[in-house]
């Protein structure tokens, strides 16, 4: 047994799940099963099954969340509004779960302190590759790829 009193991402999953089934709430006991199911399936993919870390976790919540929010804007996109509905409903229970997304602004200063330790490798057009590596760690998963890509390509182009 961990010594740790603080519990894992997935551990609170489990009880919100627990807490949810007993309160009947269709939404958010669907919506943690769900993600529970994609963290086991992570868990198992590969070679050898593993527990995942928290930040593993949130990287599969991520994931998922990211599918609602498309699935929603399909769904809006065809005139299905009652299930665009559902999925920002799931979304909004995933982003609970979710560290808070960066603003603009702080993309921006993440982005830069993280180019700004690649030197002279940050450089023009071509250093797109290392320097989304290294905005990307500096991000964890509070900002999507698009949102960093779209950064990176601003600050490499401003030298």
């Amino acid at each position: 047994m961990s010594t740790d009193p603080t519990p894992t991402l997935k551990a609170r999953l489990r009880a919100d799940l627990s807490a949810a089934i007993k309160g009947r709430d269709e939404l958010r006991s669907a919506t943690i099963r769900m993600a529970l199911t994609a963290i086991t399936t992570a868990e198992v993919a590969g070679a050898v099954a593993r527990e995942l870390s928290d930040e593993e976790v949130l990287v599969v919540l991520g994931k998922e969340a990211k599918k609602r929010r498309e699935a929603a804007e399909a769904f809006a996109g065809a005139g299905r509004a009652e299930l665009a509905s559902r999925e920002l409903d799931e979304l909004g229970v995933l982003e609970g779960y979710l560290p808070r997304p960066l603003t603009d602004a702080e993309l921006d200063e993440v982005v830069e302190r993280a180019l700004a330790g690649l030197g002279e490798l940050a450089a023009g057009p071509a250093a797109m590759g290392p320097a989304m590596k290294a905005a990307q760690a500096a991000v964890a998963g509070r900002a999507e790829g698009g949102r960093v890509a779209a950064a990176v390509r601003r600050r490499l182009s401003a030298d």
